[in-house]
């Protein structure tokens, strides 16, 4: 896998193209105080996925308040006024479960996979904590710590997502996705309980919230489930968002980023368009083809050029992530091998995207994509959470579900012109930021003490 892919949000880069082959009838259910109730039955084990998904993450974070999100996540599992700290945790595994949660620019989400059996704990649990949490001074004090240990082991003393963090940083001039989704460490720093309660008791509420159910269920039982744990909470005021267009980028922007690390990289991004933002339904659809086509398995031209033919690259990679809730970025990637430099790199992959701009893509590559495309939702198929998961990503960002059972046929639309098209239109110099880390040498780990500041959960 490219460093792209490692230190992207995990969750995000696994749905690059999310699953719904062979996909039977999905439920879909709304309680009276505005949460959404998604069930997808599939009988094939004793077992349920249960996943609550709230419309909120980094990218509805303000200036000075970057963070919020992530370090709310950990203090879900901190206890509210009915159960204790780490008691959420310690009941689903005592129950034979397995739960956590994650952050992402545009959501946060909380699941738990267990007996079928057990399903009406787990939502009651949920609920439970949907209201209910108690944010205790002296837990807080403890999961602070963690959370900024996790971003110096993570990003500060991460090479590679030091570069991301700082190419993003300069990218977006006006798009909240230009910060971290862990936060700024400043802002870390000076956060209080307070800042926490407000964003708790804003977004944490049933209308912004939405419960995906797969497994061995009948809708109808889990429907019944949910209006008794979930139904008498009361939603919220959410208010509205101002929008938050990115201006028009008026020529490329260059970023150096001087950080320890063994090895130089560098990193270039494209603003792209993403489904529902795109100015024809076609173009997110080609813009995959595309990062597919040069980054797609050992066949594909930026393995084959870059690194085994011309052997400037130890690796470079291409992504395109078509699911987000605002515009994106299109990114290459690159590790120049010894005797060459990031400089190489930059002109190497210039000329591969020039090629594709110039040039079409070949049938047989086009069909190598498409043909990846339905082995990965094959594959994917098989686990019952990525199910869940692409239900609950895409209606959190806004988009139906059910256009993942159009998705194969979208792509096999695509035709080599498309590809072109898009190359020329979007992978163009005003529309990139490129980010280069040059290397500073390492000192050595000074040994400390350090005190046990507890678990934590999520990412």
């Amino acid at each position: 896998m490219n460093k792209v892919a490692r230190f992207l949000a995990p969750v995000l880069c696994a749905l690059l193209l999310p699953v719904a082959w062979a996909n039977p009838q999905v439920h879909e259910f709304m309680l009276d105080n505005g949460m959404k109730v998604i069930v997808k039955p599939d009988r094939r084990a004793p077992v349920a996925v249960s996943q609550v998904w709230y419309k909120i993450g980094s990218s509805y974070e303000e200036a000075g308040a970057t963070g919020l999100s992530h370090v709310l996540e950990h203090m879900m599992f901190k206890g509210t006024e009915a159960i204790g700290p780490g008691e959420f945790s310690r009941i689903i595994s005592e129950l034979g479960g397995e739960e956590n949660a994650f952050t992402s620019r545009d959501y946060t989400a909380y699941f738990e996979t267990l007996s079928v059996e057990h399903l009406d704990r787990a939502l009651e649990l949920e609920a439970d904590r949907m209201r209910n949490l108690k944010l205790d001074p002296q837990e807080f004090a403890k999961e602070i710590e963690v959370v900024k240990e996790e971003r110096r082991l993570r990003t500060e003393d991460k090479p590679s997502g030091l570069t991301y963090e700082q190419l993003s940083a300069v990218a977006w001039r006006a798009s909240p996705y230009q910060n971290p989704v862990i936060g700024w460490m400043n802002d870390l720093d000076n956060m209080e309980l307070a800042d926490l309660q407000r964003w708790y008791e804003r977004w944490y509420a049933p209308n912004n919230a939405t419960l995906v159910v797969v497994g061995d269920v009948e809708p109808l039982d889990v429907l019944e489930k949910a209006k008794k744990h979930f139904g008498p909470i009361q939603p919220s005021e959410l208010g509205t968002l101002k929008p938050m267009l990115e201006p028009k980028q008026r020529g490329l922007t260059r970023v150096t980023v001087r950080a320890p690390a063994k090895q130089p990289y560098m990193l270039m991004g494209y603003k792209t368009p993403v489904v529902g933002h795109a100015e024809h339904e076609w173009e997110p659809y080609a813009l995959f083809v595309l990062a597919s086509v040069l980054d797609g398995g050992a066949s594909a031209r930026l393995s084959t050029e870059l690194v085994r033919k011309q052997k400037l690259a130890a690796s470079a990679g291409a992504q395109y992530d078509a699911y987000a809730r605002l515009p994106n970025l299109f990114l290459f990637d690159g590790t120049p091998t010894d005797g060459h430099t990031t400089a190489d790199i930059e002109e190497a992959l210039r000329e591969q995207i020039e090629r594709l701009q110039q040039e079409l893509i070949s049938e047989q590559e086009l069909k190598r994509v498409v043909t990846q495309a339905v082995a990965s939702k094959v594959y994917q198929a098989d686990s019952m959470f990525y199910q869940a998961m692409e239900i609950g990503m895409l209606e959190t960002i806004g988009l139906d579900h059910r256009m993942l059972d159009k998705e194969i046929d979208r792509l096999r639309a695509v035709t080599p012109e498309q590809v072109r098209e898009v190359a020329r239109k979007y992978l163009v110099e005003d529309n990139l930021t490129v980010a280069t880390l040059v290397p500073q040498e390492i000192q050595p780990a000074v040994s400390r003490v350090e005190e046990t500041v507890g678990d934590s959960h999520g990412g």
